[in-house]
């Protein structure tokens, strides 16, 4: 499992992914799963992968190897981030052509999906979230966020606390405490967590960093929260019950 989410702003985009990847059990190891195609000045865009560790790599490295070659439509060649989000749909798709029909014989599917935002040239950052059968939707004011993976014990802090005029800074503190709900409760998603808050108009990577077991902040995050919620939690009025 893995927990991957976007958040788009008025003034821009955070995203964060965890890098926790597993085979059962007692198999797990460390994978990151933020993808940058940056190219100053120019374009942006980020990509969070989750799913099947083969196929996200697989989709990924196969986009990269297009950048390389001029004879082929590419992320450098883009015209907008619709365009460029087709672009990995197309790659999922033949990966899947590629190799679905063999995971298909050990009853494994091709269950890659990514998380896809950014900004190219004058247009505006849009946001997307791709799924496996590379299809796609797109983050709106009413849904200014998307996620992936675990994502059920994120979610509640990202309604109560996001809304497009959210500053970036303010949402990135959101997130990360959307990862400490999470990863309290599901063993499957773990650190270190990949945070990136891209800046509206900038066209270049300037707020990235890798939060790992142990980091300050983060523990000083986790600790606040967990006070504050519970303080709360006490000054809330105890429920009325009737006589009997």
């Amino acid at each position: 499992m893995t927990y991957c989410v976007g958040v788009l702003l008025d003034n821009g985009i955070v995203f964060a992914s965890d890098s926790r990847t597993h085979a059962g059990v007692d198999n797990f190891a460390r994978f990151c799963k933020m993808t940058v195609f940056e190219r100053p000045g120019d374009r942006v865009i980020v990509m969070l992968s989750s799913g099947n560790l083969a196929g996200t790599q697989a989709v990924v490295s196969r986009l990269r190897q297009r950048n390389e070659r001029t004879d082929v439509p590419n992320l450098w060649g883009a015209q907008s981030m619709f365009d460029a989000v087709y672009l990995v749909s197309d790659a999922m798709r033949e990966v899947d052509q590629r190799d679905g029909r063999y995971l298909a014989q050990s009853d494994i599917g091709f269950n890659a999906s990514f998380i896809i935002g950014g900004q190219i040239g004058a247009e505006a950052p849009r946001l997307f979230r791709i799924y496996a059968e590379g299809n796609f939707i797109e983050a709106a004011e009413e849904t200014p966020y998307l996620q992936t993976g675990e994502t059920k014990y994120g979610k509640p802090v990202i309604d109560w606390a996001i809304t497009p005029d959210t500053p970036l800074n303010e949402a990135a503190k959101c997130v990360l405490v959307s990862f400490d709900s999470t990863m309290r409760s599901n063993l499957s998603v773990g650190m270190p967590i990949d945070l990136l808050c891209y800046a509206k108009d900038s066209l270049a990577v300037r707020m990235c960093r890798r939060l790992d077991e142990g980091d300050p902040y983060f523990n000083a995050l986790s600790q606040q929260w967990s006070e504050g919620t519970r303080a709360v939690f006490a000054q809330l009025p105890n429920p009325s019950w009737p006589a009997r």
